[in-house]
């Protein structure tokens, strides 16, 4: 595949028609990477299994630590339509990243990123990859090595933001069960910002229900905390746990 690092060069010149609403319009690419700090992520497509259950769900996860550091947007590129992008991030409910179809791989053929997936039907893709622009310039890229089916071990959101910042420290996977008008959810969510934790809130009865909660934690009351993967339980144990820290 001879794939080649575009670092210290500009990004393609590219226009992508986008579907917004019920409306078309076009965004070029210098609206998206002009006088901006930019992340890109590519990959071979929308709804795929690997594209789908890691890659874009973790940049969207640290998209607000990315921001931190002077990124200004997340783009995710694939050789996608509009419709099929537009779905998949809101299946995803990726609202921190923006979606950009490469339907006519013109991006990704100027990147030297399109390769051929015909033995899984897949036609013309790109090639896993990240990359750092900074005002149109490409300072980092990160593509994965060239092996046979679908390696993933560099374009990451957590190798790209530890070279933005090769300090930064992770804070645990934080998810919290709630449900509406539940004042000890309010508090338990009150306790987990104020000690800067981030965290995924499954509303009871929108997200999950009572059986859902009560399989995976043997109780049927809300909030229901995890943090690390640790059950820690309502909003009393959750203080417990933060006092049981300082301590």
């Amino acid at each position: 595949m001879a794939l080649a690092s575009k670092e210290g060069q500009r990004i393609p010149n590219v226009s992508f028609p986008v579907r917004e609403g019920d409306a078309w319009k076009t965004i070029t690419t210098d609206e998206i990477f002009s006088g901006k700090t930019v992340v890109v992520f590519s990959l071979p497509g929308a709804f795929t299994p690997t594209c789908s259950s890691t890659h874009l769900p973790r940049y969207n996860e640290l998209a607000s630590k990315f921001k931190e550091r002077g990124v200004d947007e997340i783009v995710c590129v694939s050789v996608n339509d509009t419709f099929v992008m537009n779905e998949w991030k809101k299946q995803q409910e990726a609202e921190n990243i923006t979606v950009i179809p490469d339907g006519n791989t013109e991006f990704t053929k100027g990147m030297g990123m399109l390769v051929h997936k015909n033995d899984l039907g897949f036609g013309d893709r790109s090639w896993r990859y990240s990359m750092l622009v900074k005002d149109g310039v490409v300072e980092k890229m990160f593509i994965e090595p060239e092996k046979d089916g679908d390696p993933f071990e560099v374009s990451d959101a957590d190798t790209m933001i530890h070279y933005i910042d090769k300090d930064f420290k992770d804070q645990p996977s934080v998810s919290i069960f709630t449900k509406p008008g539940c004042q000890y959810c309010a508090k338990a969510k009150e306790l987990l910002q104020e000690h800067g934790l981030a965290y995924e809130e499954i509303v009871l009865g929108t997200d999950a229900s009572t059986v859902s909660v009560r399989a995976i934690t043997g109780k049927a009351t809300a909030p229901q905390v995890f943090i690390g993967g640790e059950y820690i339980g309502g909003s009393e144990d959750l203080a417990a746990y933060f006092a049981k820290q300082v301590a």
